[in-house]
């Protein structure tokens, strides 16, 4: 079975999944050794790695760690081509679609394609979609793009429509790393009322309470990475996997 097939019957099973995003940048080895080795029994869904830089020169050795030390999905979520590592179940090959720089909405993937090829890694086309956050992201330096306003849900309605249309699987809403705000649950529910595809909501993302919120909105999987990167508290993690897990829990 492929690993979207998986999540998609996770989404199902589950009411809603969560994804744990490490960031070899911004998390130390012993921390993601920490995370990758326990978040399966904290009811994690998939693993994501990636970075904006990769400045620290292993992000290869820490996927290849990673998956040793997991059974979960470990989904590479890049920031160039030379973030796709050979030991990663998946990739989200993302187009920044609402950005207008060619590197990032078709460059870096004419360079990764025939990595990912080579790998034999499952890519997962989606439909990358930054949102202001109310504070200038790294996403937002590294792609030179703008994002979409909050408020402006026609937009990224549109947006999500043209992944849609264009083939891809997913689309991926995104506040940034470092967000300031989280996506609006008015924006996520919108959305995902115009589109027939599962929609990723990540960045800004800080208690469970707003992991459970945009699961109610329409979110099919909720990412969590910078919270437990500031704060190094991992106790509260299995509180944000269970909160996406609506059809588990018993909410009065």
């Amino acid at each position: 079975m492929s690993v979207f097939d998986t999540l998609m019957q996770i989404r199902t099973r589950k009411g809603g999944g969560f994804l744990l995003l490490l960031d070899p940048d911004r998390t130390s080895e012993a921390g993601i050794v920490e995370l990758a080795g326990s978040a399966e029994e904290y009811g994690v869904d998939a693993l994501l790695v990636g970075t904006s830089l990769a400045i620290n020169d292993n992000f290869h050795a820490v996927v290849s760690q990673v998956k040793s030390l997991t059974a979960l999905p470990v989904i590479i979520f890049p920031g160039a081509h030379s973030q796709i590592s050979p030991d990663a179940d998946a990739v989200l090959f993302t187009s920044l679609l609402s950005g207008r720089n060619p590197q990032y909405l078709i460059e870096e993937q004419v360079r990764g394609a025939p990595i990912v090829k080579a790998y034999g890694v499952e890519p997962i086309a989606t439909g990358y979609l930054l949102i202001e956050s109310g504070k200038y992201t790294s996403v937002q330096y590294m792609s030179n793009s703008f994002p979409i306003p909050a408020g402006k849900k026609d937009i990224a309605c549109a947006h999500a429509l043209a992944a849609q249309y264009l083939g891809m699987q997913t689309v991926f809403l995104d506040a940034g790393s470092g967000a300031e705000r989280s996506v609006p649950e008015a924006m996520v529910e919108a959305v995902a009322g115009y589109v027939d595809l599962p929609l990723i909501i990540g960045g800004g993302i800080r208690t469970p309470r707003e992991v459970e919120q945009k699961i109610t909105a329409g979110a099919s999987f909720v990412v969590v990475g910078d919270h437990f990167e500031k704060t190094g508290d991992r106790s509260r993690l299995r509180e944000f996997a269970s909160a996406a897990h609506l059809a588990e829990s018993v909410r009065v």
